[in-house]
């Protein structure tokens, strides 16, 4: 065989079979350029309003009421929950509840006191009478050397200690009284109950789960709010707000379904301009910038896509410029 020349030869060889590879791999990792249907639709506008000025805003569905989230005054291990999302509640109905053996336990112990009270009360009225009596009899004999003087102060000594002790019992008395009060209390407290009437949005509590008390409790434990109806929260950019047109309603849609427009009537627009929070995922979104927050109705005939927490794209009219 003739000698084969690396320069030549192998060199080419190598050089071919390096070009064919980096094509291959070209042509496999090209990106997908066919053309295919929108995932989302975008939010759009049409009618009377798309022929005039309009101020785009974005926002979220809410209750009426707000989300209200519910808490616990009693830590302790609950033993009940009377409801589940989805459910309506009228204001003062029971949502779960805390473990009260123990505050039942308070609640027999004041009663027993307040038995044990009673009867001292009842036996140092007795004795208060009975000394009353004694000195009143001692003070009404009209001979002097018939009682001495030392029973008199005795028989006032008797009558001033049986009206301390009866002072002592009806003291006590009350403070057992006041004890049954507050162990009533706190037991009526353990049952957690709906502050307003409303829907049931999210339970995130069970029988046999530990709830705690106060800020840093663990909670909410379940939050509600009045969905009907329902309003949706429109975030409008400081810088767009001021072309507004006040009281206008809003063509309020769900995220990715534009097709599905509403006329949401206008309620109030919040007085204080906070932190942009409602985010659209745009590329071309500013998030260093304030916005002006409100407040509208969506009517009673909506789309079952308006739920609370939904994501929506809203147009509002604005005013003409020069106005």
């Amino acid at each position: 065989m003739p000698q084969l020349s690396f320069s030549r030869q192998v060199l080419p060889a190598l050089a071919l079979i390096g070009i064919l590879v980096a094509v291959f791999f070209i042509v496999i990792q090209a990106p997908d350029r066919s053309q295919a249907e929108a995932e989302e639709t975008p939010a759009r506008v049409d009618g009377e309003l798309a022929s005039q000025p309009r101020v785009a805003g974005s926002g979220v569905v809410e209750p009426s009421s707000e989300v209200i989230e519910i808490g616990t005054a009693i830590g302790g291990l609950v033993n009940t929950v009377f409801v589940a999302p989805g459910e309506r509640v009228t204001k003062g109905q029971p949502l779960f509840r805390v473990d009260t053996r123990n505050l039942q336990a308070r609640v027999t112990e004041a009663r027993a006191a307040i038995v044990r009270a009673e009867a001292a009360i009842a036996e140092a009225r007795a004795a208060e009478s009975t000394a009353q009596r004694q000195l009143a009899l001692y003070r009404n004999i009209d001979d002097p050397l018939a009682v001495s003087r030392a029973e008199i102060i005795n028989a006032e000594g008797n009558a001033s200690a049986a009206r301390s002790r009866r002072q002592l019992a009806e003291a006590e008395l009350r403070a057992a009284r006041a004890a049954l009060n507050s162990a009533q209390t706190e037991s009526d407290r353990a049952i957690v109950r709906a502050p307003i009437s409303g829907e049931i949005l999210r339970v995130d509590v069970r029988p046999g789960e530990l709830v705690n008390a106060g800020p840093g409790g663990g909670g909410p434990y379940i939050r509600m709010g009045e969905t009907n109806p329902l309003h949706v929260r429109i975030d409008v950019d400081e810088d767009e707000a001021v072309r507004l047109k006040m009281g206008a309603p809003a063509i309020v849609s769900p995220r990715g379904g534009a097709q599905q427009r509403v006329e949401a009537a206008f309620v109030r627009a919040e007085p204080l301009v906070v932190p942009k929070q409602s985010l659209t995922n745009s590329a071309s979104e500013r998030v260093d910038v304030r916005v002006l927050q409100l407040i509208y109705r969506l009517p009673q005939d909506a789309p079952a896509s308006f739920r609370v927490g939904q994501q929506v794209d809203a147009f509002i009219a604005a005013e003409e410029p020069g106005q």
